[in-house]
């Protein structure tokens, strides 16, 4: 099983020290001249005018110090990446909590969708950085564009014929969209709110949340579904009031309390 999550605009504090980024040690190495590419663009657009690059980026003016830290990103000290992303969805899949097994499951099965890596497994290591997926940076178009192919390339290695747990959030998603064979293995979950018998509303902030502990009991249990059909029976196992649709490629989590 593979199991596809979104980044998050929240971060750990960057470390003091430490080795920078190696791009040829990552994971998906059919990415690393996107990687190196975008990079490259991102680091000029912030070693230039600070003004274009706040507003190329769309950054706040409390958020405008992130230009000196995507200046930096080459020599800046790079951390793994799930240590990295301390957003509501990683709060609550906690990967240090998890058990060696957990653990060794989570290296494997987990990968973060980045606007400026493509994906990466959590033991990845990568420095902090802030590119949101709809920027268009100089002269490259947008970020979808520019992942669609090395991507397509990388993900048809990465899955071949396991099946796809996709967390994702549009802008994400719109990396990298499953077609043939791997969008018939790629399953969609929303959460949705029972406030009362029949009232159901998509949530948002414990959405993530809510995403984030279903990780969790996933990697928890003792072995990883092999189909579609499994995925459903494994969350149902986790304690999840789960629906699907005809296809089984969309499943609903339905939660009476937030």
């Amino acid at each position: 099983m593979k199991i596809l999550l979104p980044p998050s605009e929240g971060k750990a504090p960057s470390p003091g020290r430490g080795s920078p980024v190696k791009l040829s040690s990552l994971s998906l190495p059919e990415l690393t001249a996107t990687r190196s590419e975008l990079i490259t663009a991102l680091t000029k657009l912030c070693q230039g005018p600070r003004a274009k690059a706040v507003s190329t980026l769309g950054l706040t003016p409390g958020l405008a110090r992130e230009v000196e830290k995507n200046a930096q990103l080459l020599t800046a000290p790079a951390i793994a990446a799930g240590s990295l992303y301390s957003g509501v969805l990683y709060e609550a899949l906690d990967l240090a909590s998890l058990s060696t097994t957990a653990a060794s499951r989570a290296g494997n099965e987990l990968l973060i969708f980045s606007a400026l890596f493509g994906a990466v497994h959590i033991n990845d290591r990568i420095p902090s950085y802030r590119l949101s997926p709809t920027t268009k940076l100089p002269q490259l178009g947008t970020l979808a564009a520019q992942w669609k192919a090395p991507l397509l390339e990388a993900m048809e290695r990465e899955v071949d014929t396991q099946v796809v747990l996709d967390l994702r959030s549009g802008p994400y998603a719109a990396l990298w969209k499953p077609t043939g064979a791997m969008a018939k293995q790629t399953v969609a979950v929303r959460v949705l709110h029972e406030s009362a018998p029949g009232k159901r509303t998509s949530v948002s902030h414990f959405n993530k949340a809510t995403k984030g502990r279903i990780v969790a009991g996933l990697l928890k249990q003792r072995s990883s579904p092999n189909s579609v059909e499994a995925l459903a029976s494994a969350l149902a196992k986790a304690g999840w009031d789960v629906e699907s649709d005809e296809s089984g490629l969309k499943l609903d989590v339905i939660v009476q309390q937030l």
